[in-house]
This record gives C-alpha cells, structure tokens and sequence, in this order.
C-alpha cells in the first residue's frame, strides 16, 4: 500500500473515530503533498512524501522549541501531538550506530579527508538517508568524523 493510500485509509478512520489531533495532521500532510505535486507538475512518490513529512517534522520541532521558550505549553504540545502523528509514516529512524556506520561508509566511498569535503559526503548521505535519519544528527557525526 502506497502511502497515499494509506493516508487516505487513515483519515476515513480518522473521521469515523472523531479524532481531531489526527485528522488535521493528516489534511496537512494531504495539503503539502497536493502543493509539492502542483509546483513540480509532477506525481509524489513514497520517497518524496517520506521528505515532505520529515520537513513537516523538522518545522514542528522547531515550533514546539520555540512555543516551549516561550511559555506557551499548549501550542507547545499541539506541535508534539501533530509530529507523533506524522510519524507513523516515516520508516523507522535508524540508530546512532547504524548512522555511523552509514557515515563511515560514505567517507570512504568518497574519499573524504577534510572538512572542505563536507558537501560531498553531505549530497550522497542526503540522498540514502531522507526519511531514516534525523540529518542533523548526521551531520554532527560527520562533523566530528572529518575534524
């Protein structure tokens, strides 16, 4: 099953269970879809709806981040609530071990031995990684594997 099929499924169920949290979240996730396609003129895939939630993910932490500053707990923990949601559709997030893995992996496929060669491991990685890793925490481990 697709994942637009699946979130199709969802929202029905969604719907019949009155669960509002769940709901919206999915019409979001819909609504951005519907925009990725319009804009490239093109059909979403499982792998770009895998990196249009893991954006909408990144965007609700750093939300929630900032509404928690704030003191604003209850926008805080509707953010919460809308990313425990959209990710029920990402893979499985991979481990620390396994990014490392993955990372070393990288660094020697490429050649790396510096941190001028950053954005090459980076465009390889971005690309085996969208959706199973969090490419900020990436990042730090390359960071610290070319320093």
């Amino acid at each position: 099953m697709t994942l637009k099929a699946r979130l199709s499924e969802d929202m029905k169920t969604a719907m019949r269970a009155k669960d509002q949290v769940s709901l919206s979240t999915i019409r979001l996730i819909n609504a951005a879809i519907k925009q990725f396609e319009v804009d490239e003129r093109t059909e979403a895939d499982d792998t770009k709806i895998t990196a249009i939630l893991s954006k909408m993910i990144k965007q609700r932490k750093d939300s929630a981040k900032i509404y928690t500053d704030a003191g604003r707990a209850d926008l805080a923990d509707k953010e919460t609530a809308e990313i425990n949601v959209l990710n029920r559709y990402l893979p499985e997030m991979m481990s620390a071990e396994e990014i490392q893995a993955a990372v070393d992996a990288a660094v020697t496929q490429t050649g790396a031995a510096s941190m001028a060669d950053m954005g090459k491991v980076m465009g390889l990685l971005k690309t085996s990684l969208v959706g199973k890793a969090d490419m900020g925490e990436v990042n730090k481990i390359l960071k610290a594997r070319l320093s």
